[in-house]
């Protein structure tokens, strides 16, 4: 493995990769959209296993680059990660990839043991969504819904620790470093910056894909109706703006609230000012 990472899927067109090795060495977690070209366009029509050898790269190299942009990749397998939904379909929801600079590395018997150990990570991380749901329906303790706060404070965050994260690094390679206990404490920085950074990444999927998954689970009747609450009109005035009847949109709003899990059309209107942001 000279490449090694884990990517989740973000909203409609993004990825975020809490997770990355480079030559044996963590990566800077990341996140970008990716095109319709690429292999992670690819896994979402094929949802399946994609290796190198089915069109001698070709699509590995349509996306972004990733690892060591001055090389070239010969060998790579990226697998795709599924959960189970509440209406019983299989969504992807990640991967996981593992790149060589060399040709012919991975074998059938090693993708195979790569997807087991991708659907094992598959299983933990949807065990964790579980978790982080029913915390949610715990009560917030006032009249605000209990989200998380915008993006930019952790990417901020994120940013600040790979820098302390890369001091200790250089600290490592002084000669005074060598002795213990100096060096186990340089050691225990790297690692746990690593994981906060991670974390961070992680804490962005909550930020970012709430919003966005909230709003896109409306009708297109519905999400009119969800905007124009954004600009805190009234029953009357939402249907006069949309030309229909009154019971028509208290029928709206009552699905709204419904899909939203909101009690207030306030905390709805604030959720979709988070998503029009984004």
């Amino acid at each position: 493995m000279d490449t090694f990472f884990v990517g989740f899927l973000q909203g409609s067109d993004r990825v975020r990769y809490p997770y990355g090795y480079e030559d044996g060495k963590y990566d800077d977690p990341s996140s970008h959209t990716f095109g319709p070209s690429g292999p992670t366009a690819w896994l979402l029509r094929k949802r399946q296993t994609y290796r190198f050898g089915y069109d001698n790269g070709a699509v590995l190299n349509a996306g972004i680059p990733c690892g060591d942009v001055t090389k070239q990749s010969q060998d790579a397998v990226l697998v795709p990660m599924f959960r189970r939904t509440k209406d019983g379909r299989d969504q992807l929801f990640g991967m996981m990839a593992t790149y060589s600079y060399q040709a012919e590395v991975y074998d059938d018997n090693a993708v195979r043991a790569f997807e087991w150990l991708a659907g094992a990570l598959a299983k933990v991380l949807t065990r964790e969504v579980e978790d982080r749901e029913a915390l949610r329906l715990l009560p917030a303790g006032d009249d605000t819904p209990n989200l998380l706060t915008s993006d930019h404070v952790m990417e901020y965050l994120s940013n600040r620790i790979a820098v302390l994260r890369g001091l200790a690094d250089q600290a490592l390679d002084v000669p005074a470093a060598a002795d213990e206990p100096l060096r186990g404490y340089l050691e225990g920085i790297v690692r746990t910056a690593e994981q906060t950074q991670s974390e961070l990444i992680e804490m962005m999927l909550e930020v970012d894909e709430g919003p966005e998954r909230r709003f896109l689970s409306l009708t297109d009747a519905q999400q009119r109706v969800a905007l124009l609450l954004v600009h805190g009109l009234d029953n009357e005035a939402l249907a006069t703006e949309l030309g229909v009847r009154l019971p028509t949109v208290k029928s709206h709003l009552g699905v709204i609230l419904r899909k939203y899990a909101m009690e207030s059309r306030i905390q709805v209107a604030h959720d979709v000012r988070r998503y029009l942001a984004r």
